[in-house]
């Protein structure tokens, strides 16, 4: 080991990712993570150690690498989903350091299996890129405006040409006082997207500044809206809206949840949706955000979009015999390819749910893995509110993971 590459990145005299160009990949993650080790004063036993592909990794998902970081995988199921995309028995693979919540989770698929599965459908799908212009005035914004809504198909080329699968679908424009946002929704097949309307979104604002006296101020003008708690997103969608729901039977409420259709109706009404609404909260459920996060580190996607997929909306309601259960998601950015969906044990996740890459035809496997989603959120919410109900709750974190 170069010894006085070391000392030099210690002293700052070389960057650390300058000598990405002065080694080869796996010399400069171990070179980095020896200085940070003296500078530290620590010695590193497990994150030197990971499998995956340093090449395409460092090429792709990250910069200034030093080594990895092992979370727990588990797995709950069989989870049968009844979709238009995704049809059959599935075994969700979940990434977390939270004891009990796997635990959980399978409970609520064991549920949702005996009754016949959950039905599962997407609504709208529809990635985001919202840029803000400064007009003149209001005149101007309002020429910005009538000559988007004149000019779309022009714009749709131009954005179009960018992308062999995204497609511009919409451009919705938002005023105030001179400042013009253009909500642009494409359909990214089965990425995720981001990286595609970005890209897209910037070719077209070029066109709309070559015909307009205006400025662009930000490629990003925050009514997009990504990774952050923002009501356009709740209202209008972005990425995939879903929705899942499920007949619980009482007898497999009282058998498998250990409570009654009556006290999860109340728990739900009380805590997700009288709560929820009393805390001023956008997203009306129990802890749709935990399986979401613990599916997308499995499944290699945008772990920050968690903040999107806890808008969801929990309901239960009182039927003969049992209870009517449902999730709906209107926000749900997930991909099959691109990102981190290639990673060696991310990728093996997909597989396990039949969708890694790209799908025959394109877009179907993205849509899939956003219908398997919803219906696992809804077990891990059927779960939950059942041990609120019974109160069960303490006792499973005190016996699983404290």
């Amino acid at each position: 080991m170069d010894r006085k590459l070391i000392e030099k990145l210690k002293k700052h005299e070389v960057s650390f990712h300058e000598i990405d160009k002065m080694l080869d990949s796996g010399a400069a993650i171990e070179l980095r993570r020896a200085a940070i080790s003296d500078v530290a004063g620590i010695q590193f036993k497990h994150i030197d150690k990971f499998s995956f592909d340093v090449e395409n990794v460092t090429k792709r998902n990250i910069e200034n690498m030093i080594g990895a970081v092992q979370v727990p995988l588990g797995v709950a199921g069989p989870l049968r989903v009844n979709g238009e995309y995704a049809n059959g028995d599935y075994y969700i693979p979940l990434a977390t350091t939270e004891g009990a919540l796997v635990a959980s989770a399978d409970r609520g698929c064991s549920a949702i299996t005996a009754c016949g599965g959950a039905n599962a459908r997407l609504f709208k799908d529809g990635m985001t890129r919202a840029p803000v212009f400064r007009t003149n005035d209001i005149i101007g914004a309002k020429k910005l405006v009538d000559w988007v809504h004149a000019n779309f198909p022009r714009i749709k080329e131009k954005a179009d040409k960018t992308s062999r699968f995204g497609r511009l679908l919409a451009i919705e424009p938002f005023v105030a006082g001179r400042n013009v946002y253009l909500r642009f929704a494409y359909d990214t097949s089965d990425a995720m997207g981001m990286n595609m309307v970005t890209i897209a979104t910037d070719a077209a604002v070029d066109l709309v500044l070559s015909e307009n006296d205006v400025e662009l101020i930000a490629l990003s003008g925050n009514m997009c809206t990504d990774k952050k708690p923002a009501a356009i997103n709740v209202i209008m969608g972005r990425g995939k809206t879903v929705s899942a729901d499920v007949f619980l039977s009482r007898e497999i409420i009282l058998g498998k949840l250990k409570t009654t259709p009556e006290k999860m109706a109340e728990v739900n009404y009380r805590k997700n949706l009288l709560g929820s609404a009393r805390a001023g909260s956008l997203g009306f459920n129990a802890h749709a955000a935990n399986i979401a996060a613990a599916l997308f580190i499995a499944c290699g996607q945008d772990a920050a979009h968690v903040v999107e997929a806890s808008y969801a909306i929990t309901t239960m309601e009182l039927v003969e015999d049992g209870l009517y259960c449902s999730v709906t998601l209107p926000s749900l950015p997930v991909g099959t390819v691109g990102g981190g969906t290639g990673i060696g044990a991310q990728q093996e996740c997909l597989c396990m749910l039949g969708v890694a890459g790209a799908g025959e035809p394109p877009g179907t496997n993205a849509k899939k893995l956003a219908e398997i989603t919803s219906v696992a959120i809804l077990a891990g919410e059927i779960s939950l509110v059942a041990a609120l109900s019974a109160r069960h709750l303490a006792k499973a974190h005190a016996t699983l993971g404290r």
